[in-house]
C-alpha cells in the first residue's frame, strides 16, 4: 500500500508564522515563580533586585527590536499552563507577586515551559532561536548557580555568544552567585558586566 507523505505547509502559510530577525535575544529564566521551595526565602530579596534591573533592561532593549523569550519551569506539573501560573503569581501579595508584576510578558514576547533546569532541555528554544537568526543571548533570571548557569552552558555549546548581566540574576547566597558568574565568564566566555555598564 502506498502512503502519501503528509502535505507540507505552503510558503504563504509558513510566512504567516515566521518570526522577525533578532540577532540578540533576551532570555528570562524562571522569573515567573511562586517561590515555594526550600531556600526561597533566601532568594526572594535578591530576586526582586534582579527583577528591577531586568525590567529596566527589558524596556531599554524593547526599543531596539530585541526579542524576549521566557524559559520557565513547569514545576513538575506536566499539565501546567503558563498563563495560569502567571495569574497565580500576580495574585500573590509577596515577592512572587512583585516578580510577576515587574516582568509579566508583553504581547510580542514568547513563552515556553521547561521540564528541567536548562531552558534548552526538551523545549523548542533552539529551533526558535534559529528562526530568529539569533547570535547572542542575554540571559537573566533565577537562580544564577542553577538554571541560569545550566542554560548558559547549553547556549555556549551551541555557539551562541553570551551576556549574563550580573545585576539581572540572583542566587540564594552571594558566594554562590559570584562563583557561578566567574565560571560563566572564565569557561563559557560570557560577558558578565552589569546591565547598565555598557552601551548595547
Amino acid at each position: 500500500m502506498n502512503v502519501s507523505p503528509p502535505a507540507r505547509p505552503s510558503l504563504a502559510m509558513a510566512g504567516r508564522f515566521s518570526l522577525p530577525r533578532s540577532p540578540r535575544v533576551l532570555l528570562l529564566v524562571d522569573f515567573i515563580n511562586p517561590l515555594r521551595f526550600p531556600g526561597a526565602a533566601a532568594l526572594a530579596t535578591p530576586a526582586i533586585a534582579a527583577a528591577r534591573a531586568t525590567q529596566r533592561l527589558k524596556e531599554r532593549l524593547a526599543g531596539r527590536g530585541v526579542q524576549v523569550i521566557y524559559g520557565n519551569d513547569n514545576y513538575g506539573q506536566w499539565r501546567s499552563d503558563f498563563r495560569e501560573l502567571l495569574q497565580r503569581c500576580l495574585a500573590d501579595d509577596g515577592p512572587a507577586g512583585e516578580l510577576a508584576r515587574r516582568l509579566q510578558p508583553g504581547k510580542k514576547d514568547l513563552v515556553m515551559l521547561k521540564p528541567r533546569h536548562s531552558a534548552f532541555f526538551a523545549t523548542p528554544l533552539d529551533l526558535v532561536l534559529t528562526q530568529l537568526h539569533a547570535k547572542t543571548l542575554i540571559v537573566c533570571g533565577l537562580a544564577t548557580d542553577m538554571c541560569v548557569q545550566l542554560t548558559a552552558m547549553d547556549a555556549a555549546m551551541r555557539g551562541y555568544k553570551l551576556w549574563v548581566p550580573r545585576d539581572c540574576t540572583a542566587a540564594e547566597a552571594p558566594e554562590a552567585k559570584r562563583e557561578a558568574l566567574l565560571y560563566m565568564q572564565r569557561v563559557l566566555k560570557a560577558d558578565i558586566r552589569a546591565s547598565s555598564s555598557a552601551r548595547r
